[in-house]
């Protein structure tokens, strides 16, 4: 049986150096880790999970002169802001147990070795830092929930 400890150095070198598949066998022991292929497109930070273009029927002629005029578009709340993404594909917790606090909240100030949440893969907890320095602006997981690799958790407004 391979030692916990490789296999979790395994999973780490698999999201640092981003692969998808790592096999290695040796005369003992053989390991294939797969992952998915991260779907999340870089720099999105309007919602944690894309969602498709939809198009709008056609208004008929007699309610288009009805119509309000369309609002403004409105301005990205996000501009300006860090992104603490996952690491890693598993399931996010905020708190370190149930009945704990959670690690941080909107409004908590955060360096980059500030520990922000646990995300658990394969039955492994791993503690994920925050990586920049500022004050969280919007937690945009729940505790519980499912994340995928590069997913948005936090959004913070740098210091």
């Amino acid at each position: 049986m391979i030692d916990i400890r490789k296999l979790k150095e395994l999973v780490r070198l698999m999201t640092s150096n981003d692969l998808v598949e790592l096999d290695l066998r040796d005369k003992d022991e053989q390991v294939t880790l797969r992952r998915p292929t991260p779907m999340v497109a870089p720099q999105v930070i309007h919602a944690p999970v894309a969602m498709p273009a939809v198009q709008a029927p056609a208004a008929a002629p007699a309610t288009a002169a009805a119509a309000p005029a369309a609002a403004p578009p409105a301005k990205d709340s996000t501009a300006g802001l860090l992104k603490v993404e996952s690491p890693m594909v598993g399931t996010f917790y905020a708190s370190p147990a149930p009945e704990k606090p959670a690690f941080i909240a909107a409004g908590a100030s955060v360096g980059p070795d500030t520990v922000v949440c646990l995300v658990e893969a394969m039955k492994i907890f791993n503690e994920i830092k925050a990586g920049v320095s500022g004050t969280v602006e919007r937690v945009l997981v729940k505790s519980g929930d499912p994340v995928e690799f590069g997913q948005p958790l936090f959004l913070v407004k740098p210091s």
